[in-house]
C-alpha cells in the first residue's frame, strides 16, 4: 500500500508539473487560447445582449423543430463560418481551489495506476514506461482527441505532446519506483 500512495503522490505531481508548465511558462495551449483585439468589443456585445451563462454552438437549429428542418439549416449553414461560445457571467481569477482539485486528481489517477502495476508480477522498467505513456495515449484519444473530431482544436499538438511529456515522466519514476524492493 505504501508503494502505491508514494508512486502515487510523486507520480500526480510529476504530471501536475507537466500541465503546470504546459499551459504558462511553455505556453504549448496559446493556439487554443488565442487574443483577439476585438475582444473588448465581442465581450461588450455578450454582455449586454441577455445571454445566459453556458456553452453555444454557432449555428444551431432551435430545440424542438423537426428533423427536416435541422438537416435544412445544417445544409444551409454547411462552408460558412461557425463558432463554439462558452460564456460565463464572471471572472473568478483565484486559482488555488482549480489546482488543489486538480493536483488530488493527478495524485489519484496515478495511484490507481499504481494499483494496476502492483497486480503485475515481475514488470521491468520497460514495461512500467510503455503501459504509462499508453495510458498516456488512452487519455489523449478519449478525451481531446475524440473532441477534436467533432469541434477542431486549434491546440490539438500540444494535447498529444502532453499526453506523452507527462505520462512519460510518470512512466520513468514509476519503472524506477515500482521495481523497488
Amino acid at each position: 500500500m505504501k508503494k502505491i500512495l508514494i508512486g502515487g503522490l510523486i507520480g500526480g505531481i510529476l504530471l501536475f508539473a507537466w500541465q503546470t508548465a504546459s499551459w504558462t511558462f511553455l505556453n504549448m495551449h496559446e493556439k487554443g487560447q488565442q487574443f483577439t483585439s476585438k475582444q473588448d468589443s465581442i465581450m461588450s456585445y455578450l454582455n449586454s445582449s441577455g445571454l445566459a451563462e453556458g456553452s453555444y454552438m454557432l449555428p444551431r437549429a432551435a430545440p424542438g423543430v423537426s428533423m427536416e428542418e435541422m438537416e435544412k439549416q445544417m445544409a444551409s449553414s454547411n462552408g460558412k463560418p461557425w463558432a463554439r461560445l462558452t460564456y460565463y457571467k464572471s471572472m473568478d481569477a483565484d486559482m488555488v481551489m482549480n489546482m488543489i482539485r486538480g493536483l488530488l486528481a493527478n495524485i489519484i489517477i496515478v495511484c490507481l495506476l499504481c494499483w494496476i502495476f502492483a497486480k503485475i508480477s515481475s514488470a521491468g522498467f520497460s514495461t512500467y514506461l510503455t503501459a504509462s505513456i499508453t495510458v498516456g495515449i488512452i487519455t489523449f484519444t478519449n478525451g481531446a482527441y475524440t473532441g477534436h473530431i467533432w469541434y477542431p482544436l486549434f491546440d490539438i499538438n500540444a494535447f498529444f505532446i502532453d499526453a506523452l511529456a507527462s505520462w512519460g515522466l510518470v512512466g520513468v519514476w514509476l519503472g524506477w519506483w515500482m521495481q523497488r524492493k
